[in-house]
């Protein structure tokens, strides 16, 4: 019985087989849909899951260990003297504090110019935690701090653009009408997390010691830090007692400050992205839907060409449950195989669209195992109507009509 059974469903299989060859331009036509709706899912997923894996890996190097503090201030208090951040770095589970004085500037080298360089004012605890920050050089020291020396390090985009050809290391640099000593080289990995997702332009920065920057900005305060804490875990609690102490620095009003949680962000970034990428699998998902409609109508005329077929098939004794197998089997190989070419597609294209945004190509295996069962789901759910319909052919009718 079981071997009758097996037989008779490879003999299914091989005249379905038959069928979908024999009409090789209809077969193709009628599973362009799918082959369109799964290239459109795999290659979406495909790229989105690129795009949002650089960003996150982009964000995920910023550090979860920390959170980002801006502070506006008040009309009278306009920031952190250097005092108050020494006392908020003595807090409870607070391991370092990286501070920065930002702010604009002019670079000069000889007869080549920079009109908007951006300057940044950083202590010793910015180098302490970005162990790859600088190309070649040597990074700014506590007694550059205390002494306020005028040193720098460069961008390479600014090398190439005011030093061209030449070491920048151990020349002169002018930032607005100062002169400056080039100690050190920034390596390229250190340019804007955005900048480099949107592709922008050059990144001309220079940083200076924080202490030299508040100088030549004529300012006594600081209002951008990074706090380092030494148990992840308490980073809320932590977060909660440093929010406090603002607080008291600027008398009991809470909208001088705005924290930034790493960890948080990450969070959300991982909710948007999974969200962005159910929306486009639903999206792509309705060319599926479509395919699926093509195959049942290519399966509804099949059923009528082929009626004499059918009653010869009854008339010498076929089970109407085996005609209907037959055609659900015809259904599904049809609808495989635009899943199989699809999912093809999709990732050759999803490896093209990498390329053109210079985004890392990664196989979501995922995204195919999910196009390709999709499709071969659409494929049985809309050959059942054209199977049923067939195996439920009069087969007196079906001759009569040869």
């Amino acid at each position: 019985m079981i071997k009758a059974s097996l037989s008779m469903f490879r003999e299914n299989v091989n005249m379905s087989v038959t069928n979908v060859l024999h009409n090789k331009l209809r077969s193709f036509l009628t599973i362009l849909g799918i082959i369109i709706g799964v290239a459109a899912v795999i290659a979406m997923i495909t790229t989105v899951s690129g795009v949002t894996g650089e960003i996150t890996s982009q964000f995920s190097a910023l550090g979860a260990d920390k959170f980002n503090v801006t502070v506006t201030g008040t009309r009278l208090k306009g920031g952190l003297t250097t005092q108050e951040v020494e006392l908020l770095s003595g807090l409870d589970n607070i391991s370092a504090v990286s501070l920065s004085v930002s702010s604009t500037v002019a670079a000069k080298n000889g007869s080549e110019w920079s009109e908007k360089v951006n300057m940044e004012g950083r202590n010793t605890v910015y180098f302490q935690k970005n162990e790859e920050l600088i190309e070649r050089g040597r990074p700014l020291t506590i007694l550059d701090e205390e002494q306020k020396t005028r040193v720098c390090l460069i961008s390479s985009d600014l090398q190439k653009k005011l030093f061209y050809g030449e070491d920048a290391v151990g020349q002169m640099l002018y930032l607005g009408g100062h002169s400056f000593t080039v100690v050190g080289i920034l390596s390229t990995s250190t340019r804007d997390v955005m900048a480099q997702a949107l592709g922008m332009g050059p990144n001309e920065k220079v940083i200076v010691p924080y202490t030299t920057a508040m100088r030549l900005n004529n300012t006594a305060y600081i209002r951008s830090l990074e706090v380092f804490v030494e148990d992840i875990s308490r980073m809320e609690e932590t977060i909660d007692s440093f929010e406090q102490e603002l607080k008291a620095v600027f008398n009991g009003h809470d909208d001088t400050y705005s924290v930034i949680n790493m960890a948080s962000l990450m969070d959300t970034l991982d909710t948007i992205t999974g969200m962005m990428s159910t929306m486009l699998a639903g999206i792509a998902g309705i060319s599926l839907l479509v395919g699926g409609i093509g195959i049942m109508n290519m399966m509804l005329v099949s059923v009528t060409e082929r009626t004499t077929e059918i009653g010869l098939r009854k008339a010498l004794g076929a089970e109407p449950g085996q005609i209907q197998l037959q055609f659900l089997i015809e259904a599904f190989i049809l609808s495989l195989m635009g899943g199989v070419l699809g999912a093809v597609t999709g990732v050759l294209l999803s490896m093209l669209l990498s390329s053109l945004i210079n985004t890392t190509f990664v196989i979501n295996w995922g995204a195919i195992a999910l196009g390709v069962s999709f499709s071969a789901v659409v494929g049985l759910v809309f050959g059942w109507a054209p199977a049923r319909k067939a195996s439920r052919l009069n087969p007196i009718d079906a001759l009569r009509a040869a």
